[in-house]
C-alpha cells in the first residue's frame, strides 16, 4: 500500500513534530491574537490538542487579508488568491471542514498577457497541457512559449539558469541576501517577455516591486511553482466567497472545539502575569500561559514596541526592521450584461498598474447568483505595489482592463467598490536570518504568518498556515502534548538531489 502524500509530488517532504516535552500542565491556555489563516491554523492546532483557546480577531469576519464581507451588491474581499496545490498546510486545515476539499474548483489555465507595442501583438503564456513534472515542465513550457525565442535562448546565461535546478533550502535563501528580483532577473538574462511573464508577474504578487523583493524568496517561488514541484502552475479557488466557503465553516469547526472566538475585537498590549501572559484587548483582558502573535506587520511591532520584557534588545530590532509593503488597490464592478468573454483570471505586465483581472461569476457562487438576477458579471481589477492610490489610479486601472477586453470599456457599472490597503509583509533583500522566527526569546510567545521566517520553500497563504501550525507545535511541544505533522515541496531542486 503506498504511503498517503498531499499531493502528486512523490519527492515532497514530510516534517514531523518535535517530541513533546514532559510536563505537570493539565489544562494549558492559549490566546491566538489574529484570526488569518496564520492563527486559525494556530487556534485549530491547539485546540484539537486540547488546549483552551481563545482566538482575538480585529475585524468583523475571520480569513485576515483573505476574508470576505457582505455589501450593498452580494460581497466583497482584498482580491483575487490563488490556491496551489503545493499549499499543503493550508489544505490541511481546509479539510478540517471539507474533507474532500469540494469547495475548491480548479481553474483551467494560470494566462499571463504581455501588452502589446509598436509591432508586436500582445504576448500570452499558457500552462494548460504542459507537463506538470520537472524537467518536462520546464522543457514544455519553453517550446511552447512565444518567450522564448531561439535567438533569446541562447543569450540566456546558462550557468545562471542551471543554478535554479541547484538550490537547496534554506541555505539559498542566505546566499542570495542583498540581491532583489530584478537583479536575479538581471543576472538570468532571460529574454524581456519572459521576464516580465514567466517570473516579474509573479515578483509582483507578493505586493513589492521586483527592485525590493527578496531575489531567494523570488527563486524559491519559482522553484515552488515550477521547477521543483511536480504540483504543476494551476491552481483552484473556492467556489463562494472567502467568509462563506472557507471561514466561517472554520470558525464553526473551532466553536466546536471549545474555541472562544472573539471577532470585533482588537489586542492593544501585553503583559506578564506571573508564569503567563495578559493580552488586553478591547473587549477586557485575557490571561493565559502562552500567546500566538499572528498579525501583520505594524500590530506586531506595536504590540512588541509597547512590551519592554518581551525579548532582547537584539530580537526587538529585528522585529522594529520589519516593513510593510507599498499600498495595493482592488477594483470591483457589478456590470451589466454578461461579458462570458473575460477570462476566470488573466495575470497581466505592461498595462500601466495593472496586474490582474477576474471575472468572479466565474467561479463564485455569489457571484453567479447576482450575475443570473441582473443579466450581469462581476469583475475585479487588482494593482499592486501602487505608488498612487488616488481615484485617477482606480480609473488608470479599469482604462488598461478595456484594452485587454475593451467591453468593459463600454459596460454599464450598477455597482461599484475600491478598496486601497497597505498591510502586507514587504519581504526585502534584508539578510534572511534577521527575519523574526516562531520562537522568539520567551517560551510565552509565538509568531505566526507570513512575515514570519521558514527554512521551506512556501510563501505568502502556504507560509502563514505553515507557520501557523509551526506555532502550535512549538507550544504543544512544551505542553506535553503531540504536534501536527507537515509537509513541503521539495527543499533541494533537481540537480542537489
Amino acid at each position: 500500500m503506498k504511503p498517503w502524500r498531499p499531493g502528486r509530488d512523490r519527492h515532497a517532504v514530510r516534517h514531523v513534530p518535535a517530541p513533546a516535552v514532559p510536563t505537570r500542565m493539565d489544562a494549558p491556555s492559549v490566546v491566538v491574537v489574529g484570526g488569518g489563516i496564520a492563527g486559525l491554523a494556530a487556534a485549530t492546532g491547539l485546540a484539537e490538542r486540547g488546549v483552551s483557546v481563545r482566538l482575538v480577531e480585529a475585524q468583523p469576519t475571520l480569513g485576515g487579508r483573505v476574508r470576505a464581507w457582505p455589501n450593498d451588491a452580494s460581497t466583497m474581499s482584498r482580491g483575487f488568491h490563488a490556491f496551489f496545490r503545493q499549499y499543503y498546510n493550508l489544505r490541511a486545515l481546509l479539510r478540517r471542514t471539507d474533507p474532500t476539499l469540494c469547495r475548491l474548483v480548479p481553474i483551467d489555465d494560470y494566462p499571463l498577457q504581455l501588452a502589446p507595442v509598436p509591432g508586436r501583438h500582445p504576448v500570452v503564456d499558457s500552462f494548460t497541457n504542459i507537463p506538470r513534472t520537472p524537467p518536462w515542465n520546464l522543457a514544455g513550457f519553453v517550446a511552447r512559449s512565444p518567450s522564448f525565442g531561439l535567438a533569446d535562448l541562447t543569450r540566456v546565461d546558462v550557468h545562471e539558469a542551471m543554478g535554479l535546478l541547484k538550490v537547496r533550502f534554506p541555505d539559498t535563501y542566505t546566499s542570495l541576501d542583498g540581491l532583489s528580483a530584478a537583479d536575479v532577473l538581471d543576472r538570468l538574462r532571460f529574454p524581456d517577455t519572459a521576464r516580465h511573464l514567466a517570473l516579474e508577474v509573479f515578483a509582483r504578487s507578493f505586493f513589492a516591486d521586483p527592485r525590493e523583493f527578496s531575489g531567494g524568496e523570488l527563486v524559491g517561488m519559482f522553484h515552488t511553482y515550477f521547477v521543483g514541484s511536480a504540483e504543476g502552475l494551476l491552481f483552484d479557488v473556492p467556489d463562494d466567497d472567502y467568509d462563506t466557503a472557507l471561514w466561517a465553516p472554520l470558525g464553526l469547526h473551532l466553536a466546536g472545539l471549545g474555541v472562544e472566538v472573539l471577532t470585533g475585537t482588537r489586542a492593544t498590549g501585553l503583559a506578564e502575569a506571573g508564569d503567563g501572559v495578559v493580552v488586553a484587548t478591547t473587549a477586557g483582558d485575557l490571561a493565559a500561559d502562552a500567546v500566538v502573535l499572528a498579525v501583520d506587520t505594524r500590530p506586531l511591532k506595536c504590540l512588541v514596541a509597547d512590551a519592554d520584557w518581551l525579548g532582547d534588545e537584539q530580537w526587538r530590532d529585528r522585529v522594529a526592521a520589519l516593513r510593510s509593503a507599498p499600498p495595493f488597490g482592488v477594483g470591483r464592478r457589478w456590470l451589466a450584461g454578461r461579458h462570458r468573454e473575460v477570462s476566470a483570471f488573466l495575470g497581466t505586465s505592461g498595462y500601466g498598474p495593472l496586474d490582474n483581472i477576474s471575472r468572479l461569476d466565474a467561479f463564485e457562487a455569489g457571484a453567479q447568483r447576482w450575475a443570473r438576477a441582473n443579466a450581469g458579471t462581476v469583475v475585479e481589477v487588482h494593482g499592486y505595489a501602487l505608488g498612487d492610490t488616488s481615484d485617477a489610479v482606480r480609473e488608470t486601472l479599469w482604462r488598461e482592463a478595456a484594452r485587454v477586453h475593451p467591453e468593459l470599456g463600454t459596460a454599464t457599472v450598477l455597482a461599484e467598490e475600491w478598496l486601497v490597503e497597505d498591510d502586507c509583509a514587504l519581504v526585502d533583500t534584508s539578510p534572511w536570518l534577521n527575519r523574526p522566527t516562531v520562537i522568539t526569546p520567551d517560551a510565552r510567545v509565538v509568531l505566526a504568518g507570513d512575515l514570519v521566517r521558514c527554512d521551506w520553500p512556501i510563501a505568502l497563504m502556504e507560509r502563514a498556515a505553515t507557520t501557523g501550525w509551526q506555532a502550535a507545535n512549538t507550544l504543544l511541544a512544551g505542553f506535553g502534548r503531540p504536534g501536527h505533522e507537515l509537509w513541503s515541496p521539495p527543499l533541494t531542486g533537481l540537480l542537489a538531489r
